[in-house]
């Protein structure tokens, strides 16, 4: 069940982090609210799953797997630049967070 939390945790702070972009600088009302309202669900699953995951494994999953996640959007959604450099990037942060996972007792 913390896996499911740690996944629910990434998938709002994902969220959580396009609707900063949507919100243009807090410009705009509905975009600005769910910020806050998907942060704080991102936290709150994420305070879940450390119950019975280690806090290491649980940031390290939650800000590489958000980080990799989001930049993904940003190239499709947003239409970011891409290049080898980023895409190369992005699979060293899963390798790092697999890595991690694999040298955890969990």
């Amino acid at each position: 069940m913390s896996w499911l939390y740690l996944t629910a945790a990434i998938l709002f702070e994902v969220v959580g982090t396009v609707s900063m972009k949507l919100s243009d600088g807090f410009t705009k009302l509905w975009p600005s609210v769910a910020i806050f309202v998907f942060y704080t669900l991102s936290f709150y699953f994420m305070v879940l799953c450390l119950k019975k995951l280690d806090v290491h494994l649980v940031y390290a999953v939650w800000a590489g797997l958000g980080t990799a996640l989001i930049s993904i959007v940003g190239f499709i959604w947003f239409k970011e630049p891409v290049s080898t450099v980023k895409i190369l990037s992005i699979f060293l942060i899963i390798a790092g967070v697999i890595g991690l996972h694999l040298n955890s007792n969990n």
